[in-house]
């Protein structure tokens, strides 16, 4: 059979599916390391994962990985990285590749399968060729370190430190300390408030336990970055945080702008702009090198978009969320 599973005994094929996903890659954005790709084939918070490489005489001609939520949305799987090697493509490697992770989805008793691709291009045909309809929106944008107006910004600072008297930040970079889980486990759930669209989707459930994971991924992924928590002073209770996120190594001047969330309760008071700004003067003094920072968000998220700009992330390109119905 063609198709064979990966697992942490496959190194050798998995590097082989690395250098194809590097050859196919069509994304103008920050491309995954061999760390980042590997850990992603194998592990996901929440989630089990499966993931397949197709080989043909010998070569890889593809792969896919699909990840499974366990503690929450058990309807449905969550397509990953499913692409076809340049040489390989119009030879049916991409419908079969689909057709085993479908097989792989109704195994596991689902009834519907989430993907992603750039809203125009042959990933958008190809999901629109196989019956999956576009569910929700996401616009990247991007913000070059070279060219931003720092002035602004710690203009923009002020403004918001003025606007969240009766509030602390505290910062961290790389793995977050095993004191914060519990914290950050509310304040990810807080995440469940940022819009959806038309995605079949139910409430993340988030746990200490589950946020130890995501840390994990982060480190094994070759990750460090900028952290904020802002904290409601008189309580201690967390009310927002943001993240951005670089490779250690290799980062190739890209930096990602992680989930930046306020907790509803403790909004009305530009925490959301505070954290994003001070965040980005941390990384200033850090940066080794970035260039550029890319955020998603979904386009209908109007009041962090308008964030965004302020601070002078420009349109750099859309995203679908793709959904199929499994009958």
């Amino acid at each position: 059979m063609p198709i064979a599973r990966l697992d942490a005994a496959t190194p050798a094929l998995i590097e082989r599916l690395h250098e194809v996903y590097l050859a196919a890659n069509d994304d103008p954005g920050p491309a995954m390391s061999l760390d980042h790709f590997t850990i992603t084939l194998l592990f996901s918070s929440g989630c089990s994962v499966e993931s397949y490489a197709e080989v043909r005489d010998g070569s890889v001609a593809g792969g896919y990985t699909l990840a499974l939520p366990e503690t929450d949305n058990t309807h449905l799987t969550l397509l990953h990285q499913l692409f076809v090697a340049p040489g390989a493509r119009r030879h049916g490697v991409g419908s079969e590749l689909l057709r085993h992770a479908l097989a792989r989805t109704r195994a596991h008793g689902r009834r519907l399968m989430i993907g992603e691709s750039a809203a125009t291009g042959p990933g958008a045909a190809f999901a629109k060729a196989h019956g999956f309809e576009a569910a929700s929106t996401d616009a990247r944008r991007v913000l070059d370190l070279r060219t931003i107006d720092w002035d602004r910004v710690t203009e923009l600072h002020a403004q918001a430190v003025r606007h969240a008297e009766g509030y602390e930040l505290e910062q961290w970079t790389g793995p977050a300390p095993q004191s914060l889980y519990p914290d950050l486990a509310t304040l990810v759930t807080g995440m469940n408030d940022a819009p959806i669209d038309d995605l079949d989707i139910e409430d993340e459930r988030w746990d200490a336990g589950r946020v130890a994971d995501m840390e994990q991924k982060h480190e094994r992924s070759g990750f460090t970055g900028c952290h904020l928590l802002a904290r409601h002073s008189a309580t201690g209770e967390p009310a927002g945080l943001t993240r951005i996120v670089y490779y250690a190594a290799d980062h190739a001047g890209w930096a990602r702008q992680g989930d930046t969330v306020v907790l509803r309760e403790h909004r009305g008071h530009r925490l959301g702009l505070l954290l994003k700004v001070a965040n980005l003067l941390a990384l200033r003094d850090r940066r080794a090198g970035l260039d550029r920072v890319i955020t998603w968000n979904a386009a209908s998220n109007g009041p962090m978009v308008a964030i965004n700009e302020q601070l002078g992330f420009q349109p750099f390109d859309e995203w679908h969320e793709w959904q199929l119905h499994l009958v």
